[in-house]
């Protein structure tokens, strides 16, 4: 038995990497790491680029990160609702998509989840135009509405993301002085909520080819956006297959 001590387990299978991966995924309830596959997402942002220009037409001058950061230029709020549901579906008919969605992080999966997993079935993508009040996302926690607390988020930006053009997370240390807070008094409204925490919230800072990986348990959510480019962001769900699934209670 002293063979398969932890201790022991994890000096023959764990490289130091994977125990930074962990003990920070531990501490902060987040990681954000160079995505493992570069082709693999620039496969996927081609994808979008290539769906985009069968709509709208660009100058020469507009390279890839300039039509995505730029597209509101092109696209009314009224029509953004359509144009993000249109381009992700035809996403989501590519197998390949959720292919190299996997290989982008598939190495920071296994650390954190372990490698046998399952993958959400459809990859979701949110657009967020500069002052678009109709694309917020209210402080929430997804294990509110029934998902596993099992489940990680893999979050990939396809330009970079800062301040109000990026998402906000509670950190993982805060986590029990929240729920404290939040049992003692019966919040009417989410905008209530975040005003109980948003000056300990983590705005989180990440450029295109990074990748982040969050505890979807954490209160997280996002703001209007008060910069001047567009945010474009994809999200899906892991877990490890053996794990208790979410209900949705």
């Amino acid at each position: 038995d002293d063979i398969f001590s932890k201790k022991k387990m994890s000096k023959i299978f764990l490289t130091l990497e994977d125990t930074k991966i962990s003990n920070e995924f531990k501490r902060d309830g987040y990681v954000i790491r160079n995505v493992a596959d570069k082709k693999s997402l620039d496969y996927i942002q081609s994808k979008f680029i290539k769906l985009i220009k069968k709509d709208y037409k660009f100058e020469k001058k507009y390279n890839n990160e300039k039509i995505l950061n730029f597209i509101h230029k092109k696209i009314k709020k009224n029509q953004l609702n359509d144009f993000r549901l249109r381009i992700l579906n035809q996403i989501n008919k590519d197998e390949n998509c959720r292919y190299n969605y996997f290989k982008v992080t598939k190495p920071y999966l296994e650390a954190i989840v372990g490698n046998e997993l399952v993958m959400q079935k459809k990859i979701n993508l949110s657009i967020q135009l500069p002052e678009d009040q109709d694309s917020l996302l209210a402080v929430h926690s997804d294990v509110w509405s029934g998902d596993s607390p099992f489940e990680v988020v893999v979050w990939l930006p396809l330009v970079n993301c800062f301040r109000t053009k990026s998402m906000y997370i509670l950190p993982a240390n805060l986590i029990n002085q929240f729920n404290k807070k939040i049992s003692k008094k019966n919040y009417q409204n989410s905008e209530k909520v975040f005003q109980l925490i948003k000056k300990k919230v983590k705005w989180i800072k990440i450029n295109y080819g990074q990748v982040l990986i969050f505890n979807q348990s954490l209160p997280h959510g996002n703001r209007v956006n008060k910069e001047s480019e567009t945010r474009w962001s994809l999200n899906c769900r892991f877990k490890n297959i053996f794990s208790p699934y979410g209900d949705k209670k």
